[in-house]
């Protein structure tokens, strides 16, 4: 679209480009190789660059003091990106417990759908997943693929408090919450892995442009791998995704 990109300041120290309102794969990739790109030519800044849906941010170590120039510099470099390659993704197995114990809306969910639990497991674990961005909590998985037929609206009045690994849907996206916090999505299970360690490096092994697929699984088994994740033995299975 020729009114795309726009590239604006945000506040003192941050620069916002924003690409066609759209949510699909072939702009996520585009939006992962230019950060790249971006984050290769500014490396001596120490920039951070945080990708949503369809932007990027650009985070300056410090006041940004020529911003047409910075501007007009990051034009230049998308306007001469060359972007062929592909990006290198993972496929994540990620186990979800959907017993009632777990399943706060899954009952709600059912009625407001008029679909059995078992339909609603296979719908929510059948897609293999894109992970867009992660936000708005550390280690909270923005997912795509969600089936339409699993689509509902938030709560209308949001919990206080929503348990670690709570695996909800809003809207047109399902996601996990990788610690206790408040949250307005329906809740039908629960997955007993980390997803967000602050002692790890990188603190968040799965990133943006990933996929995620999830697998059924009991509460004895919940809690086997609980005891894993506590233990520090746990680990993802993961593969190279070539899809």
């Amino acid at each position: 679209m020729k009114d795309f990109p726009r590239i604006r300041q945000m506040g003192g120290r941050s620069i916002l480009i924003e690409f066609e309102p759209a949510i699909n794969e072939n702009l996520l990739e585009k939006l992962l190789a230019l950060k790249k790109i971006i984050q290769n030519y500014l490396l001596k800044e120490k920039v951070e660059v945080i990708n949503a849906y369809n932007s990027l941010l650009i985070n300056y170590s410090s006041v940004i003091e020529d911003v047409y120039g910075e501007v007009s510099r990051l034009k230049n470099l998308i306007n001469e990106a060359n972007i062929q390659n592909k990006i290198e993704r993972s496929l994540y197995h990620i186990p979800v417990c959907y017993d009632d114990k777990f399943g706060l809306d899954m009952n709600f969910l059912s009625a407001e759908k008029d679909l059995s639990k078992t339909e609603i497991i296979d719908l929510h674990s059948e897609p293999i997943y894109t992970v867009y961005f992660i936000g708005f909590l550390p280690g909270f998985l923005y997912l795509g693929g969600l089936n339409k037929k699993l689509h509902c609206s938030r709560k209308y009045q949001p919990r206080l408090s929503v348990e670690k690994g709570a695996v909800g849907i809003g809207e047109q996206q399902t996601g996990i919450y990788p610690k206790n916090s408040p949250g307005g999505w329906q809740i039908i299970g629960n997955s007993p892995v980390a997803l967000f360690d602050k002692n790890s490096i990188p603190p968040c092994e799965i990133s943006a442009g990933d996929k995620i697929k999830f697998y059924s699984i009991g509460l004895k088994e919940h809690q086997q791998i609980s005891e894993e994740v506590q233990n520090g033995t746990f680990q993802f299975k993961a593969e190279r995704y070539d899809g």
